[in-house]
């Protein structure tokens, strides 16, 4: 199957300044990110840059990028702007792969964007995988996601969801059965929903939550849920997941895919 893969990257990063071109065994944060992304079976990968650098890192590595406007409010309307530059629309399928996932599976990728293409009901896939520590599922930091029966998303929380009414009944002091589902960021759209995704008016619960994808909820249209195995490899957020992720690719040099 087809599919493209973008990879939005902007330089006005507060906890970590110019982060898409941070050094990673000799090759920007970003290059590295996109090397993965190209091992998933993509047709193409294309970084939707904020920056001429950016743009110029990428194609002193022979990564296609593009320029986009430095004032989007999410990467969500970066990559809305990257498929109309591209003339990607109707079901062309775009997955988005984060510009500080260096680790970011390809398998993974190619999954969701095949969920998707198997899925018409849905207009976005993304993925999640079973919750194994308790303060994992208690963190308002990692985001829970409850499924339907037909895998896919009914609502995306902060909160420990599932509630176990019984066993948390004097407070949260284990895992529900069955397990809770943590949230992976990757996500697979069609491209003409995606076009249009930054015209729809922000849900009330998105706001509260601080998650984007409940919009999409909000509004009546649905997301398929690929259940991996495993969590994927750490993202890059702070100058020390830099230096975890660093150590990985001098300890064991991680190759562009399998």
């Amino acid at each position: 199957m087809n599919f493209t893969v973008l990879v939005p990257a902007r330089l006005a990063s507060t906890r970590l300044p110019d982060k898409p071109l941070a050094d990673i065994a000799g090759l920007p944060m970003v290059v590295r990110v996109a090397q993965r992304a190209a091992a998933s079976g993509a047709q193409r990968v294309v970084v939707a840059g904020d920056d001429e650098r950016i743009l110029q890192a990428c194609a002193r590595h022979g990564v296609q990028a593009v320029l986009t406007r430095q004032d989007h409010p999410s990467g969500s309307d970066r990559l809305a702007e990257a498929c109309g530059l591209l003339g990607l629309d109707g079901d062309d399928i775009v997955v988005n792969v984060q510009g500080d996932e260096p680790l970011i599976d390809p398998a993974l990728v190619q999954r969701c964007a095949t969920l998707l293409a198997a899925r018409p009901d849905c207009v976005m896939s993304t993925a999640a995988h079973a919750i194994t520590e308790l303060n994992d599922y208690t963190s308002p930091h990692v985001v829970k996601v409850l499924l339907d029966a037909a895998q896919r998303a009914l609502i995306f929380s902060r909160a420990p969801l599932p509630w176990w009414r019984d066993g948390h009944a004097q407070g949260i002091t284990a895992l529900p059965w069955p397990r809770p589902l943590r949230h992976i960021g990757l996500y697979a759209y069609r491209a003409g929903f995606l076009r249009g995704f930054p015209a729809l008016p922000p849900a009330p619960l998105e706001q509260c939550e601080s998650l984007e994808q409940l919009r999409v909820l909000w509004h009546g249209h649905r997301i398929a849920v690929h259940l991996a195995e495993h969590a994927p490899g750490p993202g890059v957020d702070t100058p020390e997941d830099l230096a975890r992720v660093r150590a990985s690719f001098e300890k064991t040099p991680v190759a562009p895919g399998p």
